[in-house]
């Protein structure tokens, strides 16, 4: 009884704004949730009804009927990696455009921070997340799964979790990078590789492997260095890559930053980019475009991932079978000024 109380509360407050307004608690309604479908006058008077009334619109209690919060969590491995920034806005204008609000958690790899976003998924205060990584933000056994809160994944593509995601194809993505370079004429081709652990990053690795394998050419392990998905990992890899004894004339890198992070210092060392030393890198955030040089690298559709991926958490709000690794997005390479033919000695 007490909660059916707490909502004839809601209702006859939202009713008190109607009545000073001179509107119906349809138009309240609208004015306070979408403004923009409202006129500016209908919009003023409501407000100043609200300030008269006292009125708090509550966004829990106003979905307490329903059990929904109109809340998504979205939890982003590194909130400050540029290669997320599109993601987050394609997820958010989805989730605007349907009503919801999105909290993004920044887990910084940390299971303790990423522990209390779940729990206000656990506690109803949210009503879904979104995973922009493969980890799961808690340890749970496969027959647990059913048990989880609505969950989508994306970014990465991790079958064994079998949760709804939306990714891209890494392994012939990077195979296309890669194939760019050999018939460019490199036989010298190394890769800075994000962490081994990663799922995305063995998938690259193979279409490396694979690339090689295609132009008849061996893989060195002294060409493959494991990084951080950032600039510093790019002037690990690229450090340790060129002073091997016969240095690669080009390099694939796993992310943008990392080629960038390369690109600048193989140029402090000495080297000419592309005359001496060709990079690709993967991503195409938007930095790449105005490095020197221009950086060739895969586009991801960033926005539309992020946006498909809060589509998606609808779909499965709503109840419907959306079945795991449903939705393959397409990637480009984009052709810049970072590679060239290798120079002739």
């Amino acid at each position: 009884m007490e909660d059916e109380n707490e909502r004839t509360d809601v209702m006859a407050t939202m009713k008190d704004v109607a009545l000073l307004a001179g509107v119906s608690t349809a138009t309240v309604s609208r004015a306070l949730m979408n403004p923009e479908k409202v006129s500016a006058a209908t919009r003023e008077k409501v407000e100043d009804a609200v300030m008269e009334s006292g009125y708090s619109p509550n966004s829990l209690a106003r979905n307490l009927r329903r059990n929904e919060s109109k809340t998504i969590v979205a939890i982003v491995p590194d909130i400050c990696d540029p290669y997320f920034s599109e993601i987050i806005r394609g997820i958010e204008d989805a989730a605007m455009e349907h009503g919801y609000l999105v909290l993004l958690g920044d887990s910084g790899q940390q299971k303790k921070r990423e522990s209390s976003f779940v729990n206000l998924v656990f506690t109803k205060q949210a009503d879904g997340m979104l995973l922009l990584g493969s980890d799961l933000p808690f340890d749970v056994s496969k027959s647990e799964q059913k048990n989880l809160p609505p969950m989508v994944m994306a970014c990465e593509y991790a079958p064994e979790l079998e949760l709804p995601t939306v990714h891209i194809d890494n392994l012939t993505s990077a195979f296309e990078a890669v194939n760019y370079l050999t018939q460019l004429g490199h036989k010298k081709v190394a890769q800075i590789s994000g962490p081994n652990t990663s799922a995305l990053c063995q998938f690259r690795h193979q279409g490396y492997q694979q690339a090689l394998r295609r132009a008849g050419l061996e893989m060195k392990p002294e060409y493959v260095e494991y990084c951080d998905f950032n600039f510093e990992g790019g002037v690990k890899g690229v450090r340790k890559l060129l002073s091997n004894s016969e240095p690669p004339t080009a390099i694939f890198c796993h992310c943008d930053t990392q080629a960038i992070g390369a690109i600048q210092e193989a140029k402090r060392l000495g080297f000419r980019v592309p005359q001496d030393l060709s990079v690709v890198g993967f991503d195409n955030i938007d930095f790449g475009l105005y490095c020197d040089p221009p950086l060739t690298t895969v586009a991801q559709p960033r926005y539309e991932i992020g946006r498909q991926t809060m589509l998606m958490m609808l779909e499965v709000l709503r109840g419907h079978d959306v079945r795991a690794g449903s939705r393959l997005l397409e990637t480009e390479l984009v052709i810049r000024d970072s590679a060239a033919p290798p120079r002739l000695v």
